[in-house]
């Protein structure tokens, strides 16, 4: 195995284990437990799964902390491409979308104290604690929104080095770039048309797909060196 494939195979690794350490707050917690119009449900929810709730901010934290070393993984991968566009993947990627993930687990916390009843907000009744854990919920939500501009736009410059590197296959490089458009499309459709937000999302999914797709490749088949760089290294 190559050295370049050797860093692709690490990125990859990284890159999956994030995204899956994420998906318990990011795509499980909000499908299990949010009652869509039912406050005291939702609040009822997450009051009787706390520990699951609890688990959710956490394994939030690890997976934008992980995230931090899947964008130098891939810096690794891709310096010798464009040094100026791993820098920029880098800080769009990991640096500017970590902060507020560790932002949007006070929103989380917020929810939880008003869920169980925490003795200081016993001045609150029923109705108004139940109000308060979907507005806190909802605040979460529109903060991944605003962060969800970040998810896309550092497709641009990651995929931009992916369609250069020559070591990687140029589709993934362009469908990449296409999952910018899916982000983007759920962010301002979340702010813009909130009717329109949950059809956009599903309509940006196959885009979204491309950093699956590049997850899996890199994992599985590593990365080609160059011919002019194999053949040094056969010499």
């Amino acid at each position: 195995m190559t050295s370049l494939s050797t860093k692709a195979r690490m990125a990859g690794s990284l890159y999956i284990l994030a995204s899956l350490v994420g998906y318990l707050r990011l795509i499980y917690i909000p499908t299990a437990l949010v009652v869509s119009g039912n406050p005291a449900a939702t609040a009822s929810n997450i009051a009787a799964h706390e520990t699951l709730f609890r688990w959710g901010i956490v394994t939030l934290l690890i997976a934008s902390v992980l995230f931090v070393f899947v964008t130098l993984a891939l810096y690794q991968l891709l310096e010798r491409v464009n040094r100026n566009l791993a820098i920029l993947m880098v800080i769009l990627g990991s640096l500017l979308v970590t902060p507020l993930f560790f932002v949007n687990a006070v929103t989380d916390a917020g929810a939880l104290l008003f869920a169980t009843n925490a003795d200081f907000l016993s001045v609150f009744d029923k109705a108004q604690h139940d109000a308060f854990v979907v507005l806190f919920l909802n605040l979460h939500h529109v903060l991944d929104l605003a962060n969800a501009i970040f998810w896309g736009i550092w497709l641009i410059p990651f995929g931009l080095l992916v369609y250069r590197s020559r070591f990687i296959p140029r589709f993934l490089g362009v469908w990449l770039i296409l999952g910018c458009l899916g982000y983007l499309g759920f962010s301002f459709a979340g702010f813009l048309f909130p009717a329109y937000e949950d059809r956009a999302f599903a309509l940006g999914t196959p885009l979204r797909l491309g950093e699956v797709a590049f997850m899996l490749w890199v994992l599985v088949t590593g990365a080609k060196e160059p011919p002019i760089q194999a053949a040094r290294a056969s010499r």
